[in-house]
């Protein structure tokens, strides 16, 4: 019998999918080293098998590109089918390089396996049937939509 050394594989676990409805980006700045930039978030939808509910216009993704890659850093709400509100602060990155960014400008499809475009999230709120989500870490797999950016979220066991 193999000896355990207590390590532990990562596992992940789909709770939901994210459909978030953006608005054009306000353009904040640029420096000789990157460009700042905030995409207001106007709605959207959550379906999956441990929460339904809507994402409510209330927020935005403040993102900053450096080079290829881009920081995203997004606080918003969702309200969850019963009615519960949910904080959701959602961080990643984003990067793809020219010939991508190329095709994605011009209204292709992208699949998740050609971009990397990964975040991780932080919930929080005072439902005791949705505590799970203040008691775990998510990570989310996006992909651009027009006018949508789409995260399949999934628990890290």
């Amino acid at each position: 019998m193999a000896e355990s050394n207590g390590l532990l594989e990562p596992t992940l676990e789909f709770v939901f999918e994210l459909r978030v409805e953006v608005s054009e980006p306000i353009r904040v700045g640029r420096t000789a080293s990157e460009d700042l930039n905030v995409t207001p978030i106007v709605g959207g939808t959550i379906d999956g098998p441990r929460l339904r509910g809507k994402v409510l216009g209330v927020g935005a993704d403040w993102w900053v590109t450096r080079g290829a890659t881009t920081q995203l850093d997004a606080r918003y709400l969702i309200e969850a089918e019963d009615g519960s509100a949910i904080d959701v602060v959602n961080r990643g990155y984003w990067h793809a390089g020219p010939e991508l960014e190329k095709r994605l400008f011009g209204g292709e499809a992208v699949g998740e396996d050609e971009l990397y475009y990964r975040t991780a999230f932080a919930f929080q709120t005072g439902s005791e049937a949705h505590r799970w989500l203040t008691e775990a870490q998510f990570v989310g797999y996006a992909r651009p939509e027009p006018g949508f950016v789409c995260i399949r979220v999934f628990r890290l066991g």
